[in-house]
C-alpha cells in the first residue's frame, strides 16, 4: 500500500512538473507574440514621425520654389518661370491636405497647419497679386513688387518659424518613441534570453524526469522536445520576420499582376477572336472592294494582332516559365552579358569597373539570367550622363547565396517611381515599352531568388540580385 501512494505521489509531481512546464511555454509564446506586436506599433509611429518632419520640409522647399519661379517673372518677364509658381501652389495644397490627414490625432500640429496654411495663402496671393500687376504694366508695378518682396520675406520668416516649431514638436516626439522603440528590442531581447532559459530548463526537467521514472513517461519527454522546438522557430521567426516580409509583398505584388494580366488576356483575347473571324468573313464575303475598303481591313488586321503581341508580352512577362537549368558561374553571365551590351557601352562612353569574388556557381537558365541582367545593364546605361557613367558589377558569396550588385551613377529614382519599377508599362523612357524590368523581375522569382532596389535622385541606383548556389 506504502509504494502504491508513493507512485501516486510520484505520478502527481510529474503531471504537475509537466502542467508547469507548458504554462510556461504558453506564457512565453503569448509574450514574445505582445512584444513583437508592440515593436511593429513602436517602428510605425518612429516611421509616422519622419514621415511628417519630411513633408514638413517638402513643404518648405515647395514655397521655395514658388517664389524662385515668381521672382524669375519679375525680373526676365519670361512666362516659362510662372509654371513652377503655378505648380507649387498646387503641390503646396496637396502636401498641406495630406500634412492635415497625418497629424489628425495631434491637435496641437493641427492648430499649426491651419495658421500656416493662411499664411502660405496670404504669400501666394502676394505675389499672384504682384505679377497681375506687372503683366498689366501698372504704373506703380515697381512699387508693388518692391512692397511684394518685403511683405513676403516677412511672411517666410514666419512660415520658416512655424514648420521650425512644428518639427521640433516632432522631433521631441521621435525622440520619445525611438526611446520606447528602444525598450521595445531590449524586451524581445530579455524575452529571447528568459525564452531560452525556459528551454534549457525543460530540457533538465526532461532528463531528470526521463532517469528517474519508467519508459512511460517518454511520450511526455517527446512533448516536451516538441514544444522546444516550437519556441527555437518562433525565436528564429522574429529574427528574419523583416527580410520575410519584403521578399512576401513582392512575390504578392508580383502574383497580383500575373492575375490581372491573366484576365485582361481572357477578357481581350475572346471578342478580339471575334473581331478577327468577323473581319475575315466580311473580307471574304465582299467580292468587289476598293482600295479603301481593303485599306480599312488591313488596319483591324493589324491593330488585332499589335493588341495580341501586347497581350502575350504582358503574359509573358507576369507567367512563371519551364527553365533549362545548367551549372555556369554567374561571373561568366555577368561578363556575357556586358558584351551583349557593348553597343551601348560604348555609344554612352561608360566606364565599367568589376568587382567579382570567388567563383560563384549557380544552377539556372543560363539564357534567361543573361537576359535579367542585361535588362538592369541597359537600364543602369540609359540613366547615365554619356561620357561621366560609371557602372560597378559586383558579385559575392555568403551563407548559401549569390549575391551580385550592379551599381550606376544616374539620375537615379523617387519613391514614386521605385514603387512602380517593376510593374508591366511602367516607364519613364520616351521609347521604352515598360516590360523589361518586369520580365526581369519574372526570371529572378523564376529562380526562386530576390532583388531589391534602392536609389537616391541625382546619386545613382543601386540592384541587389540574391540567387540560390549549388
Amino acid at each position: 500500500m506504502k509504494k502504491v501512494f508513493e507512485k501516486v505521489k510520484a505520478d502527481k509531481r510529474i503531471i504537475i512538473g509537466y502542467s508547469a512546464s507548458i504554462i510556461l511555454l504558453l506564457i512565453t509564446y503569448i509574450v514574445t507574440l505582445v512584444a513583437n506586436n508592440n515593436l511593429k506599433e513602436r517602428t510605425a509611429m518612429v516611421d509616422h514621425t519622419f514621415n511628417v518632419i519630411f513633408n514638413l520640409e517638402l513643404l518648405l522647399s515647395t514655397i521655395k520654389d514658388a517664389e524662385t519661379g515668381a521672382r524669375g517673372y519679375l525680373l526676365t518677364r519670361d512666362i516659362s518661370f510662372l509654371d513652377p509658381f503655378v505648380n507649387s501652389k498646387e503641390k503646396v495644397d496637396s502636401l498641406q491636405k495630406y500634412l492635415v490627414v497625418i497629424t489628425k490625432d495631434n491637435l496641437v500640429q493641427q492648430d499649426r497647419l491651419t495658421q500656416l496654411k493662411a499664411l502660405t495663402k496670404e504669400r501666394f496671393d502676394i505675389f499672384k497679386e504682384a505679377i497681375d500687376y506687372y503683366k498689366n504694366g501698372s504704373p506703380d508695378s515697381i512699387f508693388k513688387v518692391t512692397e511684394a518682396q518685403y511683405k513676403s520675406k516677412q511672411l517666410m520668416d514666419r512660415i520658416r518659424r512655424n514648420v521650425s516649431i512644428m518639427q521640433n514638436e516632432e522631433r521631441h516626439l521621435l525622440v520619445k518613441r525611438d526611446n520606447e522603440l528602444k525598450l521595445s528590442f531590449s524586451s524581445i531581447k530579455n524575452i529571447t534570453i528568459i525564452s531560452l532559459l525556459i528551454t534549457l530548463l525543460l530540457v533538465a526537467i526532461g532528463f531528470v524526469t526521463y532517469t528517474r521514472e519508467n519508459k512511460g513517461r517518454k511520450t511526455a519527454m517527446l512533448n516536451i522536445t516538441e514544444y522546444q522546438q516550437q519556441l527555437s522557430k518562433r525565436i528564429d521567426e522574429l529574427n528574419t520576420a523583416n527580410t520575410q516580409l519584403v521578399q512576401m509583398r513582392s512575390m504578392e505584388k508580383f502574383a497580383a499582376t500575373g492575375r490581372i494580366a491573366r484576365t485582361i488576356a481572357h477578357e481581350v483575347r475572346n471578342p478580339l477572336t471575334n473581331i478577327n473571324l468577323a473581319a475575315s468573313q466580311l473580307k471574304t464575303d465582299i467580292t468587289d472592294m476598293d482600295e479603301n475598303s481593303l485599306s480599312l481591313f488591313d488596319i483591324i488586321e493589324r491593330n488585332s494582332n499589335r493588341i495580341n503581341k501586347l497581350i502575350s508580352d504582358l503574359l509573358n512577362t507576369t507567367k512563371f516559365s519551364e527553365l533549362n537549368f545548367t551549372d555556369v558561374s554567374v561571373n561568366d553571365i555577368l561578363d556575357e552579358a556586358l558584351i551583349m551590351a557593348q553597343d551601348r557601352i560604348a555609344l554612352h562612353q561608360v566606364t565599367i569597373e568589376k568587382s567579382y569574388g570567388a567563383t560563384c556557381h549557380i544552377i539556372v537558365d543560363t539564357e534567361k539570367i543573361k537576359v535579367a541582367f542585361l535588362n538592369i545593364i541597359i537600364n543602369a546605361i540609359e540613366a547615365m550622363e554619356p561620357g561621366k557613367g560609371i557602372l560597378h558589377v559586383d558579385t559575392k558569396t555568403e551563407k548559401g547565396k549569390c549575391f551580385v550588385t550592379i551599381t550606376d551613377n544616374g539620375t537615379g529614382m523617387d519613391e514614386n517611381a521605385l514603387s512602380k519599377l517593376f510593374e508591366p508599362y511602367f516607364t519613364n523612357k520616351p521609347n521604352g515599352n515598360g516590360l523589361g524590368l518586369a520580365n526581369t523581375q519574372n526570371i529572378i522569382f523564376n529562380h526562386k531568388g530576390t532583388v531589391h532596389v534602392s536609389s537616391i535622385i541625382g546619386k545613382g541606383t543601386i540592384f541587389n540580385i540574391a540567387l540560390d548556389t549549388l
